[in-house]
């Protein structure tokens, strides 16, 4: 059965889990957690992205985060592509140490953020790496000691987080505390996709919750789960039609130096003039986004590495929204 296609969007809230291959361990010392975090860091300001809670365990970890200037694609696979290569040079291995696809799951944030943030918070305490709550309060490789005052990660956005509890910054902390104690006598809540159902009297402490809808990439109410499939929808729909359609690379360039309202030929021409990399950038992007085109074709047909065809697609990406400019098969 084909793997179904992720869903992102701008301000899209992602529950993130990545685990090792054949549940191994993807952290061997505090120098491997911290090189983890390092790169997070860098990347959530690079992307634009935010966080609003992590986890790191044995043999897998979780991240809570906001789609920013870039998908989140982009940043997990710089993230993991760039930890896995430092990783298997530092521990002299080879091969591969990550599940080949980590799981998203698109959130609905104004009903499930809080209860994302304890859940994941709440993940080394429950698998043992903590002994209680207030080793939890301290412990550096969780999101949870940030919140609480003790560790200074100027990468996550602990204020929005606490400013659910409260303005005054002393209080909110207090009350979160109480929050995530509540949540430890407590049984714990799937909240890994499908979604469930919050009643008058809150949520359900029981794993067998009803279900809202089954699609394993959504965590949301009825609406907001058709509402993200529509969206998702349309997107595909407007793919396949145009490949139903034959439409080739050749009118796609043709579609872009129209939109541009540059010279035919524009798209596949040779140097670094300002109008050819403008061109260049957007055709790639749109190759990619609307057209389903891998960076190694586009490579092969640019004669240029894949590393570069990929600067391009995320210079196309911000021309587009910058301009405004629609894609192919797009009603505006």
């Amino acid at each position: 059965m084909p793997r179904q296609a992720r869903i992102d969007a701008p301000e899209a809230l992602h529950h993130i889990i990545v685990r090792g291959i054949e549940r191994r361990d993807i952290y061997l010392d505090d120098e491997d957690r911290m090189d983890f975090v390092k790169r997070l860091a860098q990347l959530l300001v690079e992307t634009g992205t935010a966080c609003y809670a992590w986890a790191l365990m044995s043999n897998h970890v979780h991240l809570l985060l906001q789609t920013g200037d870039k998908p989140i694609t982009t940043l997990m696979r710089r993230l993991l592509t760039g930890y896995v290569v430092r990783f298997n040079h530092h521990h002299q291995r080879h091969g591969m140490l990550l599940q080949n696809r980590y799981k998203s799951i698109l959130c609905q944030k104004e009903t499930y953020l809080l209860e994302l943030v304890r859940y994941i918070h709440l993940n080394p305490l429950r698998a043992g790496l903590v002994k209680d709550l207030p080793a939890l309060d301290r412990y550096a490789y969780s999101g949870h000691a940030a919140l609480m005052g003790h560790i200074a990660y100027g990468w996550q956005n602990t204020a929005f987080v606490l400013g659910h509890f409260s303005r005054s910054s002393k209080q909110a902390r207090q009350r979160y505390r109480a929050y995530m104690e509540e949540g430890v006598g407590r049984k714990r809540l799937d909240l890994i996709g499908g979604g469930l159902r919050r009643s008058s009297k809150g949520w359900s402490d029981t794993l067998t919750s009803e279900r809202v809808m089954g699609d394993e990439r959504i965590l949301g109410d009825s609406d907001f789960v058709q509402r993200v499939l529509a969206r998702a929808d349309e997107r595909m729909e407007r793919g396949v039609r145009l490949r139903m359609q034959g439409f080739s690379l050749q009118q796609l360039a043709r579609h872009v130096e129209d939109v541009l309202g540059v010279n035919e030929g524009v798209v596949f021409a040779h140097g670094r003039f300002a109008d050819v990399v403008t061109a260049r950038s957007l055709f790639c992007y749109w190759a990619v986004a609307e057209l389903g085109k891998k960076l190694v074709d586009l490579a092969r047909e640019f004669n240029l590495t894949p590393s570069t065809i990929s600067i391009a697609v995320r210079r196309g990406e911000r021309l587009a929204k910058e301009r405004g400019y629609a894609p192919p098969g797009h009603n505006n």
